[in-house]
Formats: structure tokens, C-alpha cells, sequence
């Protein structure tokens, strides 16, 4: 392809995509797809000649959107927000039509500056003092990862340069909520703590970690022998957005010399708002901290913010610094090949600064406080309602409600709220996910899509009412 085909070509896809954006709220939010009915749509094998790719371009309206759950429409209230601004496109499209890979500074100047200013700015603007740095990862499951190494590798006074964990005399052991992300398990296996040593802390009635069973676990984990490492608290968690409090677990953390990493993955983007940051209070006596810029704040993903507070650390753990690499200003730049696990990087700096450049903090805050008014507006109407109950505190956008029709409970309950919300779903009306909290299922409607008007969560709530009622009857 030349780059006046590519120019033609070009054009068409973001005539595409503007079009895309301009009517997705009259598609179906979730299709109709049958598992395998995708992949007999595709070619067998792969072409062996070339071929124009209008066909391809006509392929994605075929097989490609009809077959999607629309993350961007309107009545997507699954999940968290994961919002994509048009503004950030625009970035990662320069980002990618540049081609270059940030192996060092040397390999791509602009990348590590421009990754440095743009991680300062979001830094800055959630309250967070000069003492953090960060860079910009691929998700938050990979922040987790990079933060339990550090805290294994500062536990071990570098072990990773002996025997590693299999010369360690006593196993290490991490602690995170019951009500923690899935990724901080699978980040302590990846790490080697190993299942065995994963230790699950009790919560309390708002379904946030409880500092004193949190001390009392690391006690009793001492006394048997064992070696505290990592606390991993949450700032809103997955199935209710609840929040540990940072400052009662980081004094325990500090007291024991544990590592303290903070997933603010998805809530993170609140602090941007002042009046929300008491609910991360104490946030400066944490280790290590993610955000996830690509949900709330509205970049496309892929850009998760990890931040540390000794940078140091995390280059002597994350370094490599192989001869090919060296340069004569190392010890002037910023490699951030050190500060993450893939030695090269895109550069995702530039749909951040394209995004923040496009929208300005004051519109950013302005959508965030919309969806936390719509979310609380929402609220409101289900707990006036008869027979449905919000069965969590709504700190920030996540409203987690349940239908309770009278002689409905236990399991029968349980299969009737994902019954009905299942059906919310297929009917392409609006798309919810269900969550299984304290053993019980309830149905999380989470806003912060920049799309949702109140017309859409009116929408949505009819659709709640019209299949429950459905499916009780």
C-alpha cells in the first residue's frame, strides 16, 4: 500500500468510526451472538495474495459490528466506564501511524518526555504529591504484578539476585481484601507467592477492609513463621466500589514493614474531583498506586497509571540493561524500559495528552460529577421503589440493586435477579453485569458512560422493571 491508498483508504475509516460514534445509540447495546458464528463468517486459512481492503473495511460493517457489545453507547452501564474519547483516538492514531517503540530515551525522545509530563499533570491533578512518579502500563493487572515484585523484592533484600523466592526460608505472604480484584491473586501466582499464601481479610458492613482483622492476620501469619510482604488495599472496588481506608491500613503497614500497593484502578479518577479525596485518605503512606486513565477519565485503552514513590526501587527491580541499549546520556534520562516488564512500549503518552489537550480538566470533573449526580438520582428512585432494594453504599457511579418480589429468597432469589438481568441484556435495550456479593447475587448499574442522559437511564430502569416483573410473574 502507498501512502495515497493509504490516504483513500484512511479517509473511510474515519468516516467509519465518526459514523460509528454518531449512531450507535440506535444499535442494539449487546448482539444476539452464538459462540463459533463469528469465526464461520472468516476465511479458513489465511489469503496468499493481496487484495484491496475496501472489502475488509465492508467485512468490519458485516461480521465485525454486528457482533459486538458497544462499549461507548449510551445504555452500557456493565462493568465500569471505559470510555474512549474521540480526542484519544486521535492520539493513538499518530501514536501508531509513528511507529516507534520506546526501548530507551535514545530510541524515542518525545515518548519518555511526553510520558513524563502527562503522568505528572493526572498526578497533580488528583492532589498527589511530587513524591510519586509514575509511567504508563498496558492495565492494572500488570500494575498489580510490578508492584507484588517490588514489595517481594524489597522483603527479600533482592533475592532475585541469589536463589529467589526458592532460597527463601520462610514463605511470604500477601494480604488483600475478600472483596479485592481477581488480578491480585493471579499477580501473587505469576510472583511466586503461590495460592497457599494469598490471605483474604475480612470487611465490614460497607464491604471494605477491616484494619484491625488486616493486623491481626499479619500477627497470627508472624507468629506461625511466615513473612509479611504486600497489602494490597482498594479504592472502589469491582462489585460495589467500596473503599479500604488507606490510612488505618497503611499505619498497619507501615507497623509490620509491608509494602502497601493501592488498586484505584476504575475510582482513581474521582480524586480528580477535590471533594472525594478524603475517601483515599492517607494515600501518601502508600508504596505504589494505579489508575486507570482508560476507564472514568475517558482515554482509550489501552493507558493504566502506575505510580510509585521510591522510582528508584522499581528500576533496580524492573532494570535491564542490556550493551545494545546503553547510551552515553543514561544517567541524564528516564528509560522506561526499568519501569515496567516489556522492554519496549507504544506511545499510549499521546492519546493521554491528546485527550487532555482536547477536553480540559474542567469538562473532565463536569462529566465525572454528572454521573455521580445520575448515579445517586438513580439510587433514589430504586430505593422508593417497592420490592427493590440498593443492597450497597454508593460512594461514587456503581448502583447495586436487587428485585425482591415477596416469597423470592436464597437460591430462587439468586436465579431471578440473573434471570432478569440477563434479560435486560439480550433485549439490546441496556447492558448490566451481575456480581455475587457475600454469597448473594445482586445487579450492578454502573454510569459513566459520556454519552448517558437521564433519558437513557430512564430507559434503562423501565427495562429493569418490565423483565423483573417479567420473570417474577
Amino acid at each position: 500500500m502507498d501512502t495515497e491508498e493509504f490516504r483513500r483508504l484512511g479517509h473511510r475509516v474515519i468516516d467509519w468510526i465518526a459514523d460509528y460514534r454518531a449512531t450507535i445509540a440506535d444499535r442494539p447495546v449487546a448482539p444476539l451472538t452464538e459462540p463459533g458464528s463469528v469465526r464461520r463468517q472468516l476465511p479458513e486459512r489465511a489469503p496468499e495474495g493481496g487484495e484491496p481492503l475496501d472489502g475488509f473495511l465492508d467485512d468490519i460493517d458485516r461480521i465485525v459490528a454486528p457482533n459486538l457489545l458497544h462499549w461507548q453507547h449510551p445504555r452500557f452501564f456493565g462493568y465500569f466506564p471505559a470510555n474512549a474519547s474521540l480526542e484519544s483516538l486521535l492520539g493513538d492514531f499518530v501514536s501508531s501511524g509513528l511507529g516507534v517503540i520506546g526501548l530507551s530515551w535514545q530510541a524515542a525522545p518525545a515518548l519518555v518526555e511526553v510520558e513524563e509530563a502527562v503522568t505528572d499533570w493526572i498526578r497533580d491533578a488528583m492532589g498527589l504529591s511530587p513524591e510519586w512518579q509514575g509511567a504508563i502500563q498496558d492495565t492494572a493487572s500488570t500494575s498489580t504484578l510490578i508492584a507484588l515484585l517490588c514489595a517481594r523484592e524489597r522483603t527479600t533484600a533482592f533475592g532475585l539476585v541469589r536463589g529467589g523466592l526458592q532460597a527463601e526460608p520462610r514463605p511470604l505472604i500477601v494480604y488483600a481484601s475478600e472483596h479485592g480484584h481477581s488480578s491480585v491473586s493471579k499477580a501473587a501466582l505469576l510472583a511466586g507467592f503461590g495460592r497457599d499464601n494469598v490471605r483474604l481479610v475480612a470487611t465490614d458492613d460497607a464491604l471494605a477492609m477491616r484494619a484491625d482483622a488486616l493486623d491481626a492476620a499479619i500477627r497470627a501469619d508472624r507468629a506461625a513463621g511466615f513473612v509479611p510482604c504486600a497489602v494490597v488495599a482498594t479504592t472502589g472496588t469491582t462489585a460495589t466500589t467500596a473503599f479500604d481506608p488507606i490510612g488505618a491500613i497503611g499505619h498497619v503497614a507501615q507497623d509490620h514493614g509491608t509494602w502497601l500497593h493501592v488498586d484505584a484502578a476504575m475510582a482513581g479518577a474521582a480524586m480528580i474531583l477535590p471533594e472525594h479525596r478524603h475517601l483515599w485518605a492517607g494515600i501518601d503512606g502508600a508504596d505504589s498506586l494505579v489508575v486507570n486513565a482508560h476507564k472514568w477519565l475517558g482515554v482509550a485503552f489501552d493507558a493504566s497509571l502506575y505510580y510509585v514513590r521510591d522510582a528508584d526501587h522499581l528500576v533496580k527491580v524492573m532494570g535491564t540493561n542490556p550493551s545494545y541499549l546503553q547510551t552515553a546520556v543514561d544517567g541524564q534520562v528516564r528509560n522506561l524500559r526499568d519501569w515496567g516488564i516489556p522492554l519496549g512500549r507504544r506511545f499510549r503518552a499521546l492519546k493521554v495528552w491528546a485527550h487532555l489537550r482536547g477536553q480540559g480538566m474542567v469538562a473532565i470533573r463536569e462529566r465525572l460529577r454528572r454521573d455521580l449526580a445520575e448515579a445517586a438520582r438513580f439510587a433514589a428512585v430504586v430505593g422508593a421503589t417497592p420490592d427493590w432494594k440498593v443492597v450497597a453504599p454508593v460512594p461514587l457511579q456503581t448502583v447495586c440493586v436487587r428485585h425482591e418480589p415477596p416469597g423470592l429468597e436464597g437460591e430462587a432469589l439468586d436465579a431471578h435477579t440473573r434471570a432478569w438481568c440477563d434479560a435486560v441484556s439480550r433485549s439490546g435495550v441496556a447492558y448490566l453485569a451481575p456480581a455475587s456479593v457475600a454469597g448473594r447475587w445482586m445487579v450492578r448499574v454502573s454510569f459513566g458512560s459520556a454519552m448517558t442522559s437521564p433519558d437513557d437511564t430512564n430507559a434503562l430502569w423501565a427495562a429493569m422493571q418490565a423483565e423483573a416483573n417479567r420473570n417474577a410473574g
